[in-house]
């Protein structure tokens, strides 16, 4: 695309918001190869939208406000001084539709050139280059879709979420506290088949009861979260499933924007069951840092001797000082009873 090379190197100031619900935070927008790619102040990306699905809230209207299409829920102002980068966005959105398929023999012809370049993909792109493309454009209300249909396989073996005692609202509230790089993201508490926690694409969040009813500290289950965010942005976990389905899942997924529910369905049982290497010490201390979360109580829940786990403990970064709470009292009874005992 002769247009997208023109503003390869541009990049502006915006205000994201990842759901409704969720605070605007400053990011910095670039333009990217076939995506807009939105990273906060220092550098780490947020979110990944393919130009090919961003659509504008109010045309003519300044500051703009854009959305992927079929998530208006998530939203990026960009400010009104930021002429270049709306005219660019524009541009490409414009140049975008003229190639969209219309009635009649250009449809036919477009369809010949979407399947000739499915083909091409096939035959000429490595596994790792397939698998690549399609995680840096896939959008995240696509990746919800995926974690959600992934959560109905997993809940065959570990049942459907607790929810007692109000304990969702709570969770929804820990979410918040410690959001994932792709959005709030939902935190799920299950009764059996998770050991401790995992994570879905979506920002999806699994975890066992036994963190919130074998322990009195909240910052315990708060390390767990801490850990699977990290987890997220070192693998990606869309990527994890397109690894496990093959390059014939990441064509079809670019091809499509869906994945063969089999393959789901063997990756549930391979979450579950795969024992993950431990994250290095200074990734989880910079985690903890970065969401202000106590990281002893979290190494206690990992090695009660705390020999394993010593690197964790001495350089807790709030050993002198406490961050803000993650949960009130009340709130953490109401998440221990969420199973209902």
């Amino acid at each position: 695309m002769t247009a997208l090379d023109e503003y390869q190197r541009l990049e502006a100031a915006g205000l994201w918001r990842p759901a409704p619900d969720a605070q605007r935070t400053d990011v910095i927008v670039s333009i990217g190869d076939a995506t807009l790619t939105i990273t906060d102040t220092r550098d780490r990306a947020l979110a990944h939208w393919s130009l090919a699905a961003i659509e504008r809230a109010n045309p003519g209207q300044r500051p703009a406000l854009y959305h992927p299409d079929g998530d208006p829920g998530e939203t990026l102002e960009v400010a009104e001084n930021e002429i270049e980068m709306i005219e660019a966005i524009e541009k490409l959105r414009g140049a975008i539709e003229r190639g969209r398929p219309h009635p009649g023999r250009v449809r036919l012809v477009m369809l010949g050139l979407s399947l000739a370049v499915v083909v091409a993909l096939v035959v000429f792109w490595l596994p790792d280059a397939a698998r690549n493309h399609a995680v840096s454009v896939v959008p995240q209300v696509k990746r919800a879709e995926i974690g959600k249909a992934l959560l109905g396989h997993i809940q065959s073996v570990t049942g459907p979420a607790c929810d007692q005692s109000g304990g969702q609202a709570v969770l929804q509230r820990l979410a918040d506290r410690i959001p994932s790089p792709q959005g709030p993201g939902q935190l799920k508490v299950v009764r059996q088949g998770v050991d401790k926690a995992t994570h879905l694409p979506g920002g999806t969040v699994l975890l066992s009861r036994t963190l919130v009813e074998d322990y009195e500290d909240p910052d315990v289950v708060a390390g767990y979260v801490v850990a699977e965010r990290l987890r997220a942005e070192l693998h990606d976990p869309l990527g994890d499933v397109l690894d496990h389905g093959g390059m014939q899942s990441s064509i079809r997924l670019l091809a499509t924007g869906e994945m063969r529910d089999g393959v789901l369905k063997s990756y549930a049982e391979t979450l579950l069951t795969t024992q993950r290497a431990p994250l290095a010490d200074n990734v989880l201390l910079a985690g903890f840092h970065a969401w202000k979360i106590r990281a002893t109580p979290y190494a206690y829940a990992r090695d009660i001797s705390g020999e394993t786990t010593v690197g964790l403990i001495e350089a807790d970064p709030f050993v002198t000082e406490a961050p803000p709470a993650v949960l009130s009292d009340a709130d953490w009874l109401r998440l221990q009873g969420i199973c209902g005992g």
